[in-house]
C-alpha cells in the first residue's frame, strides 16, 4: 500500500491560502487518492492518507470558541472523516498552543483514545511561536505523544518560526518520540533541506517527508540515508500526489538520475516505512501489471488503516513478508 503522510481535506475554503474553487472535501480527497497513478509502469492508488485540517483553519479568529471547545471544533471535520472512512484515513491532530497548552494536550489525548488519531502536527508559523523558546507550550502535548506513541509531523521550510533546527531542543528532549520533518525543510520562504538532512542523519528519532524536496536532492540524500528515514507526503491539496510519487520512482532509474533502487525499497518510501510507524504490517509491491490491476479492482483486500493486521496481498502473506525487507532503524 501507499501511504500519504500529509493531506488537508476540508469542508471550508482554506482560511489562510484561500484556494479557489469548492472546498476540497473528504470525498474529493478519496477520488484523488484513487488515481490511478503509474509507478514503474503499474497502476497504483494512495491507499491511506494521514489527514488534518488546513492549518489556516486552526488559528483562532473572531467568532470562534476558545479552549477545548475551539480545538474540538477545528478538528471536527477530520474526525468525521476518520469515523466515516476508517480504512482510508488516519487522523492527525493539529496542536495550536494558543488555545492553551494544557487544553491542547488534553484534546490530543482525547482524539487519540476516542477516535484513533495516530499523529500530531506542529505549525509554529501559522500559530506564531518560536519553537526553541516556547518549550513550555510544547511540553504538555509532547508528553502525551511520548506516553501514547503519537508521531509528530513538523511544518518546516520557512521563517521566522519553521526553520528545521529551531525544533532541535524539543526533539532532543523527547528522544522516544518520532518526528517527521514535513516538506523536508522546503516551503514558501526557504530551502533548508540540508539542515533537515543533517538532522535526520544525526538524530535517530527524526525522519524526512519527501514532498516538496527537489528531485535531485532526493537522489543525493537517499544515497546516504537509512532506507527507513524517508516517507511519502504530498501536502495535498493543492499538490497532486502523482508528481511526488514520480519523484520517488526516479530512484529506481539508473544513475546519475536514480540509484538503481529496488521496487521493494521503493515500497518502503511509498508506504512501508510509514506503515510500521502507524502499526500496520508492510506489504510488497505488485509483482506485475496484472497484480496491480487486480488490487485496484478489489480482487485482493487491503489492510485497514485502523487494523494492525495486514491481509493477504495477491498471494503474499504477512508471515512471508518479513522485517528484513523494510529496514526501519531505531525509530519509536
Amino acid at each position: 500500500m501507499i501511504i500519504d503522510t500529509h493531506v488537508h481535506p476540508t469542508n471550508l475554503v482554506d482560511e489562510a491560502w484561500r484556494h479557489t474553487g469548492e472546498p476540497f472535501t473528504g470525498e474529493r480527497t478519496l477520488q484523488m487518492m484513487d488515481g490511478p497513478f503509474f509507478i514503474n509502469g503499474k497502476p497504483r492508488r494512495v491507499d491511506v492518507s494521514c489527514i488534518m485540517p488546513p492549518p489556516g483553519n486552526t488559528a483562532w479568529r473572531d467568532g470562534n470558541r476558545t479552549g477545548r471547545e475551539g480545538i474540538r471544533d477545528y478538528q471536527a471535520y477530520v474526525t468525521s472523516l476518520v469515523q466515516r472512512y476508517p480504512d482510508r484515513f488516519v487522523g492527525n491532530f493539529i496542536y495550536n498552543p494558543r488555545f492553551g497548552p494544557e487544553n491542547g494536550a488534553a484534546e490530543l489525548a482525547f482524539h487519540v483514545r476516542e477516535h484513533g488519531y495516530k499523529m500530531m502536527k506542529l505549525h509554529a508559523n501559522m500559530h506564531s511561536y518560536r519553537p526553541d523558546r516556547a518549550l513550555d507550550w510544547l511540553r504538555p502535548a509532547l508528553r502525551v505523544c511520548d506516553e501514547l506513541g503519537v508521531i509528530v509531523l513538523i511544518h518546516t521550510g520557512d521563517g521566522p518560526y519553521s526553520i528545521p533546527t529551531q525544533f532541535y531542543p524539543i526533539i532532543r528532549e523527547f528522544p522516544d518520540v518520532t518526528f517527521i520533518l514535513g516538506h523536508f525543510g522546503i516551503q514558501t520562504g526557504g530551502v533548508y533541506c540540508f539542515e533537515a538532512f543533517w538532522m535526520i542523519q544525526d538524530s535517530p528519532n527524526v525522519i524526512g517527508e519527501s514532498g516538496w524536496l527537489l528531485q535531485s536532492r532526493i537522489v543525493e540524500f537517499a544515497k546516504e540515508m537509512k532506507k527507513s528515514d524517508l516517507v511519502f507526503g504530498t501536502d495535498s491539496p493543492p499538490n497532486e500526489p502523482g508528481m511526488w510519487a514520480r519523484e520517488l520512482e526516479v530512484l529506481c532509474h539508473q544513475p546519475p538520475q536514480g540509484l538503481n533502487l529496488s521496487e521493494d525499497d521503493l515500497e518502503g518510501y511509498l508506504g512501508n516505512n510509514m506503515a510500521k510507524l502507524l502499526g500496520l504490517a508492510p506489504t510488497p509491491p505488485p509483482r506485475d501489471v496484472a497484480d496491480a490491476q487486480a488490487y485496484l479492482r478489489g480482487d485482493v483486500p487491503q489492510a485497514s488503516a485502523t487494523n494492525s493486521h495486514a491481509t493477504h496481498y495477491a498471494g503474499y502473506t504477512p508471515s512471508a513478508w518479513t522485517e528484513e525487507h523494510v529496514p526501519v532503524g531505531s525509530q519509536s
